[in-house]
Parts: C-alpha cells; sequence; structure tokens
C-alpha cells in the first residue's frame, strides 16, 4: 500500500483527487491539505510515500513545497497549466497530470507510482547488448528490445523506463549511466539528466522540446550545446 497526502488549494479539485485516491486498491490518503505551508509542518512529523500536489496556489506553490523538501517524498504534479512540465522534470517528479484530471489520467499517473515503488527495492537488474537489440531484465521476465525500436530512454532514481515503437514501456531497475554506456553513441543521445533519445526518431522540436507523441522532451542547459550541433550538422538550408 502507498501512504499519500493531496496537496490543492481548490476545495472542489482536492475532493476529486481524494476520490480517485479512494477507489484506487493500492493507495492510501492519509491526509489532505488546502495550504502548502500546512504541508511543511505535517511532514516534519510524519513519513509519507507519495505527493499529489497542485503546482499554482497561494503562499507557496507546489514546485517551491517540493524544492524546499530535504527529504521529500516522491511527487505526482496536478496542475492546470502545462508550462511547468520541463521543471517538473528537473526535480525528478514521477508524473506530471493536466487539469482537468479524469480518473483514466489519474490511474496512468499512480500506476506509474505503485511500478516505481515495487522495483525500488530489487536488486539491480542485468543488461546485456549487442549492436542490434538488448537483453534486459524486467519483472521476472528477460525482455528482448530491438535497438531501433527504442524511442527514447527515461531515467527515474534507481530505474529506467525505455519508450519503445507501438509497445508499452519497458521498466527495469537500472540505472541511467549503465544503459547509457552500453547503447550506440552514434544513435543515442543524452539531452537531459532523466532523458536519452534515439536521433533517428526525432521529428519535431519545439522550444528546447523534443516531441515524441504527447511526450515533450525537454533539452536541458548542460547538454543543449551538444544537441544543438548535431541539429546544426544535419540542418538542410
Amino acid at each position: 500500500m502507498i501512504n499519500c497526502i493531496a496537496i490543492d488549494d481548490e476545495p472542489l479539485a482536492l475532493k476529486q483527487i481524494a476520490g480517485y485516491i479512494a477507489k484506487t486498491p493500492f493507495l492510501n490518503l492519509v491526509a489532505s491539505f488546502e495550504s502548502a505551508l500546512e504541508v511543511l509542518n505535517y511532514l516534519n512529523g510524519n513519513k509519507v510515500d507519495l505527493m499529489f500536489v497542485d503546482i499554482q496556489m497561494p503562499d507557496l506553490n507546489g514546485m517551491d513545497l517540493v524544492k524546499s523538501l530535504k527529504n521529500r517524498p516522491e511527487v505526482v504534479f496536478t496542475t492546470a497549466s502545462k508550462d511547468y512540465a520541463v521543471e517538473g522534470f528537473k526535480i525528478d517528479a514521477l508524473d506530471y497530470v493536466l487539469k482537468p484530471i479524469d480518473y483514466a489520467s489519474f490511474l496512468k499517473a499512480a500506476n506509474k507510482a505503485k511500478e516505481y515503488f515495487e522495483l525500488r527495492d530489487k536488486q539491480p537488474d542485468k543488461l546485456t547488448v549487442n549492436s542490434n537489440y538488448l537483453f534486459l531484465k524486467s519483472e521476472y521476465k528477460i525482455i528482448r528490445i530491438e535497438i531501433d525500436k527504442i524511442l527514447y530512454i527515461e531515467g527515474m532514481n534507481e530505474y529506467v523506463r525505455i519508450h519503445l515503437e507501438n509497445a508499452k514501456p519497458v521498466m527495469s531497475l537500472i540505472r541511467m549511466k549503465s544503459i547509457e554506456q552500453r547503447i550506440p553513441p552514434a544513435q543515442f543521445m543524452r539531452v537531459h539528466r532523466s532523458f536519452i533519445v534515439n536521433l533517428a526518431k526525432i521529428t519535431t522540436i519545439e522550444r528546447n522540446c523534443i516531441i515524441f507523441d504527447k511526450a515533450h522532451i525537454p533539452v536541458s542547459d548542460t547538454y543543449k550545446d551538444a544537441f544543438q550541433s548535431y541539429i546544426d550538422e544535419n540542418f538542410l538550408i
């Protein structure tokens, strides 16, 4: 069971999130708050696993709340604005859900959190790679992944999520650095602390974000020059 809290200054929105938590079997709501300041006091004496946090709140917004916590729970942001998505990635939020939130969107984020907690305490998985494919242990299976089918790799603390063409993502308890060292450097590029992209699969770039369907992958300042050099080399004037 994942113990969680919900924070939103709008009572109806808070009630909705609390209701979604109640109908999700693996989530347990231990407290809810209309003020981020109340959360600071609560977390000083209580330990929780997961926070569902609205961003746009008075006094202290959700983003600043999360940044202020030294030993913070995992985070799913809930907000009406997509402008905070890149900043959310920078602080390793598990997910980012846009309002108005339906249960399907909420459940997708909750399942992502569930997968994270299930993998967190396992022994590291093993990775075997050749030039065309890799074998990766995921849960209790060994999965063959065609390297050319990888869209991008998402790193989240101790595990990675490999996003594929026309298939569900594959999760494995392996560090981002380990997989980065094993995949072809001419084909893949790290563009963010949490993202490695398959350069051959890039079709759209907008405002320092690489777009894969509904996913917007931010290009951080650390990797911006290298990525821009790749674009310049392949830019048709």
